[in-house]
């Protein structure tokens, strides 16, 4: 959700710029501050920003984000297996070179989807390889007894660019690259077998991500108490699993705008029940950012505020009388990147029995968690202060 000033928006960024009444409401009695989510050398991203989120050092426990999406879909890893993230993704060419024009192949929707990947299995399973279906664009290829010291490239990060300076490179980099070339052929083909796919915003897949099976210390073993994540998207499932929390699945949900946020918000009401803690998780914020479109981002979050903070803190109310609710994003997302970056990202804590801020701050956004002058340099500890608070 964190963004930057957007000349667009007369110097404000799509937060500053969005509708946001209920997590300004929150504000006025909550701590407001920032928070660094990606320890220094290691990349901006969903993995290792969402590990620090669930109160993991990323540091000592990351190993790659694609074996953390493995574990949601179910995929057995073997300890000398490397999973790679397999994007379904739509190359152009321009003048001889191909440049990335799509990291989502349209978010094609996942039936589609499975059409793609039944008919590449075909082409590329084998003794060594193995694909598996996951959600929209997004797919697993495990590469049995593989190598896992290659350079790769998340496809968001080279929108628009030149994708031969960012294929695979290092030991068995060219296994790899045949696969994508390989994949080309074979989608060219389905869709023209298909003429109900010939339009489709899809021509190649593109590998990244890789890494082996991760090891997380049990959630409840660490802060003594039950948990449970809603997401759609595999990635945070996979850490859900990892850590033991109970993950939920919401009929609808997709990770962009059209997402099921009530069956969310129900869901996530209903599982307090049973657990402490519930993390809900939206990814709409994201992917318009690396769509580079501020209206659509503005969306995401008025949706955000209206369908899932508005009614959390209603159903909150009717039901309890101490909570606490912490508002905080994994990592930025500019619209004028299109791809990750690095400013520590803002976070408010509400607690119903405190009911008392930090700050003299009217509303939720990067600046005015800037100017209270709090931060916490190391993200996984917020998570702590949360339950503590």
């Amino acid at each position: 959700m964190p963004d930057r000033p957007l000349a667009n928006l007369d110097g404000r960024t799509p937060l500053e710029a969005s509708e946001t009444p209920f997590m300004d409401d929150l504000v006025k009695s909550s701590e407001l501050g920032t928070v660094n989510h990606i320890p220094k050398g290691m990349k901006s991203g969903s993995d290792v920003g969402n590990l620090s989120i669930l109160g993991y050092d990323p540091q000592e426990c990351f190993t790659g984000r694609s074996p953390l999406e493995a574990e949601s879909i179910g995929i057995p890893l073997g300890p000398n297996d490397v999973c790679y993230r397999c994007n379904l993704v739509n190359i152009v060419n321009n003048n001889g070179k191909d440049f990335m024009d799509d990291h989502s192949a349209g978010h094609i929707d996942t039936e589609t989807s499975k059409v793609i990947i039944d008919g590449l299995k075909e082409e590329l399973q084998d003794n060594e390889f193995e694909l598996y279906q996951g959600v929209s664009y997004r797919h697993i290829l495990v590469w049995k007894n593989g190598l896992s010291k290659l350079e790769t490239t998340p496809p968001h990060d080279i929108l628009d660019q030149n994708t031969i300076d960012y294929l695979p490179t290092g030991p068995g980099s060219v296994r790899l690259r045949d696969l994508m070339r390989r994949a080309r052929v074979k989608i060219k083909k389905i869709k023209n077998q298909n003429p109900e796919l010939k339009s489709l915003n899809c021509s190649d897949i593109w590998l990244w991500g890789q890494g082996k099976k991760p090891v997380l210390e049990q959630f409840k073993s660490i802060h003594n108490i039950k948990g449970s994540v809603i997401s759609a998207v595999d990635l945070i499932k996979g850490i859900g699993k990892l850590a033991g929390l109970d993950v939920l699945n919401v009929e609808g949900a997709t990770g962009y705008l059209d997402t099921n946020y009530k069956g969310k918000v129900e869901s996530a009401l209903d599982s307090l029940k049973e657990n402490d803690f519930c993390m809900i998780h939206i990814e709409a914020p994201d992917e318009t950012g690396h769509e580079g479109d501020y209206k659509k981002k503005i969306q995401a979050i008025d949706d955000l505020d209206k369908k899932v903070v508005g009614p959390i803190v209603e159903g909150l109310r009717d039901k309890y009388d101490d909570y606490k609710i912490c508002i905080v994003s994994d990592h930025p997302t500019p619209v004028e990147l299109r791809t990750h970056s690095y400013e520590y990202v803002p976070y408010l804590i509400y607690n119903s029995k405190l009911n008392t801020c930090n700050h003299n701050q009217k509303v939720f956004s990067e600046r005015s968690a800037s100017e209270s002058g709090v931060v916490i340099e190391n993200g996984f500890e917020l998570l702590g202060h949360f339950f503590k608070k």
